[in-house]
């Protein structure tokens, strides 16, 4: 994945892809040369599932389920329930880092061809809060803002576990 914030052309899609694809590249750069303990260190007191591989394992069921399931209706098979619904970060630390970066490098690749084949006001086939069906571009937003969250997460957890700061 290219890691770029300059789109190749002045659209909205292509501000919104290129400004999605950026903030995933982020995220997984920085998983980059950690060591398997590492990435399953949660060194957050308060937070005990923030951990690298948790965190990846987070993006990338939040974007099968905003756009497979929210968007184009599809199953649901996100590993979290209402009993534990933090349940995704918490299996993931038994997941090789590696095989979460490569699930969710090969879910952001199926999505980016999604995205690629359908009109930004296309409305989401299941409705959200409040009934609402949210549009492609409002759910490419949402998942930018959450990634670049994430991703401030997962700069404090690598620096907390192995002091590696950038990226």
């Amino acid at each position: 994945m290219t890691r770029t914030d300059l789109p190749p052309t002045g659209d909205e899609r292509a501000h919104l892809a290129t400004f999605l694809d950026y903030v995933r590249a982020t995220a997984v750069a920085k998983c980059d040369g950690l060591s398997a303990r590492d990435a399953r260190e949660a060194p957050l007191p308060h937070s005990p599932l923030m951990t690298a591989a948790g965190l990846i394992s987070h993006l990338r069921w939040v974007e099968h389920y905003w756009l497979d399931s929210v968007f184009l209706g599809g199953e649901d098979r996100m590993p979290w329930t209402a009993e534990d619904p933090d349940r995704e970060m918490r299996i993931a630390v038994d997941i090789p880092l590696p095989q979460l970066v490569a699930e969710y490098t090969a879910q952001s690749d199926r999505l980016r061809r999604l995205v690629a084949e359908h009109d930004l006001d296309a409305r989401a086939k299941r409705p959200v809060r409040d009934g609402v069906h949210v549009t492609l571009r409002w759910i490419l937003m949402h998942l930018i803002e959450e990634t670049a969250r994430h991703n401030g997460h997962l700069d404090a957890v690598r620096e907390l576990t192995d002091g590696r700061t950038g990226t």
